[in-house]
């Protein structure tokens, strides 16, 4: 069985992992060697930020590992919220903050009758470091921004991120299964998972 990190303290990022990676791999966490401080994101890229949390780890074990930065992107806002995604609205990282600024800045763009494209995506980007050697993969979800937050499930943004295969849904709408068949994370997980397989196999 390969051991790797996951620098995250995310129960739920894990669990989607483990399942992702299968029996053939043993998944550790940072608060699993004692290291309980929030590891720096510094970067202006999604890219750069799962590259920083995952040398973070590499250079405290040693140790194959790897580490995930996600963000949201709305066309509309140039982009936005981006690498801000957790702390778009403060550093108080309240996602219902969030949403509301996502919404209301949406609003006042189409205010006037003014056609506003809501096409958005979520991105996520996974660096492993196996070997001391880097590898980053990426998911995208395509979707839009809704009108109003919709559904009790999901995290973050979903009740307001309307998937490409949900029509009329947001993804606080739908099943966890649902989800996670669709989702950006799990997407950039299975490329990995896929190339652990083949060089590990």
């Amino acid at each position: 069985m390969t051991k790797i990190v996951f620098a995250t303290g995310n129960r739920g990022k894990l669990r989607e992992a483990s399942e992702i990676l299968g029996e053939a791999f043993e998944l550790f966490t940072p608060s699993d060697f004692g290291i309980d401080e929030d590891i720096p994101e510094t970067g202006t890229t999604l890219e750069e930020n799962s590259l920083q949390k995952a040398e973070y780890i590499f250079k405290c074990k040693g140790c194959d590992c790897f580490a995930d930065d996600t963000g949201l992107e709305v066309d509309a806002l140039g982009g936005a919220p981006g690498v801000y995604t957790a702390r778009y609205a403060g550093e108080s990282k309240d996602f219902n903050l969030n949403m509301d600024k996502v919404l209301s800045e949406l609003a006042a763009l189409e205010a006037g009758g003014n056609q506003v494209s809501r096409k958005a995506r979520f991105k996520s980007v996974v660096t492993l470091i196996l070997d001391g050697k880097v590898h980053q993969f990426t998911g995208v979800m395509d979707g839009e921004i809704a009108r109003e937050k919709s559904g009790r499930g999901g995290f973050g943004y979903d009740p307001i991120f309307i998937p490409d295969e949900y029509p009329g849904l947001t993804a606080a709408d739908i099943t966890e299964e649902q989800k996670n068949e669709i989702s950006h994370r799990g997407k950039a997980l299975r490329a990995m998972s896929a190339f652990l397989n083949e060089v590990k196999g």
